[in-house]
């Protein structure tokens, strides 16, 4: 149980106190180099249009921007959108069959012109002025990734638990970014030097990779809490449970192939950030089951049976946030999404221990957030 409180809390812990002893910072100033900008696509006829007119009407050099739009062989329309603005800034790429996010990804990194390529998504929304921010920290020779911070809302406006949890990691980040680097990057929106796409994988997650390439290259990657993406939370619990199933899945596969990142000799820092917060993290339902486990069968001893009877309250608690008049309270949220994200991180497990490989690729059930394009400039 030490390790799961370590993994959640301990962690962060850590960092807040040697951000405070020594706070590691960009050294950022106003640069305008040739962007890249890849939008992600499958079969998003609802949320394209939007994306490319916010995307075109951000604060940035017209002459120094390079739109892109990555269909991962779309068959709803989405590809005629795209079509329609052949003649400005945005041109189309498509996969011809339909083989994943990377796969349509790196076709778009093949043919980018930009020193600096930012991946989105297509239900990712930006503030005008975030491209000018992202780009600004690569002013930073160190620098060689750069996160957006998400924020998560239902159509109310308000924090959703996922967007709470969110918040929580988007925290961590911060921390992390202060005390050297991230160890993931936000897949909603990104941006990398374009020279740490040269080994692109059509097959690994690039967010998680994003961050992997960087440090490998001798590069750190930070979030920019000034830039955030906004997108609405997904549209049931069961589009929620698959998600993160499949994102659990992804980052499994991802952290398994570069265990080699790991070592702390060669990656100093590094290494002790990807052990605490991907390797735990991903450890924690195996912890907790061994816990209930334990706990369980040693009743008998007063300090276990606390513990046992804690966690059996936990789980009730947890169980309340499905349905019922419970759910919106703050707490059952967060016990129920704490319970729910450790449940598929097991089933993702599993998967992995089975084989399963998750390369083909649907966007999240996630409805349009509604917001007007500001003017171009």
């Amino acid at each position: 149980m030490s390790l799961v409180v370590y993994a959640y809390l301990g962690y962060p812990l850590v960092l807040w106190i040697f951000t405070k002893i020594r706070s590691r910072g960009a050294r950022t100033k106003k640069i305008s180099p040739r962007v890249s900008i890849i939008i992600a696509a499958r079969n998003e006829v609802d949320k394209i249009r939007q994306k490319i007119e916010h995307t075109l009407a951000l604060d940035y050099p017209k002459e120094s921007l390079d739109g892109i739009v990555a269909s991962d062989a779309s068959d709803d329309g989405t590809d005629e959108i795209v079509q329609e603005y052949a003649s400005g800034a945005v041109r189309l790429v498509r996969a011809s069959q339909h083989r994943g996010k990377e796969y349509a990804q790196g076709l778009a990194v093949s043919v980018a012109n930009g020193d600096i390529v930012v991946f989105t998504d297509a239900a990712t929304l930006l503030e005008p002025d975030a491209l000018t921010k992202l780009v600004r920290n690569f002013s930073d020779p160190t620098i060689g990734a750069v996160s957006t911070e998400d924020l998560i809302l239902d159509t109310a406006g308000n924090p959703t638990a996922e967007g709470l949890y969110v918040k929580y990691e988007m925290w961590v980040r911060r921390l992390e970014s202060r005390f050297h680097s991230l160890v993931g990057l936000s897949g909603s929106c990104f941006a990398i030097r374009k020279e740490l796409c040269s080994d692109w994988s059509s097959t690994l997650a690039s967010d998680f990779m994003g961050a992997l390439r960087a440090a490998r290259g001798g590069y750190r990657s930070i979030a920019d809490p000034s830039t955030r993406g906004e997108f609405l939370a997904v549209v049931s619990a069961q589009y929620e449970m698959r998600r993160k199933i499949r994102t659990f899945l992804r980052g499994i596969i991802v952290l398994m192939a570069n265990l080699d990142l790991l070592n702390p000799f060669r990656f100093g820092r590094f290494a002790f950030q990807l052990a605490s917060h991907k390797l735990l993290r991903f450890c924690v339902p195996f912890f907790l089951l061994a816990a209930l486990i334990t706990s369980g069968l040693l009743l008998s001893n007063p300090l276990l049976s606390v513990l046992f009877w804690m966690q059996v309250g936990f789980y009730l608690l947890a169980s309340l946030g499905g349905n019922g008049p419970f759910k919106r309270l703050a707490l059952v949220r967060v016990a129920h999404y704490f319970t729910m994200v450790q449940w598929a991180m097991l089933v993702a497990w599993g998967k992995y221990a089975l084989g399963h490989q998750q390369l083909t690729w649907e966007p999240s059930k996630r409805r349009r957030l509604m917001r007007p394009a500001p003017p171009s400039l």
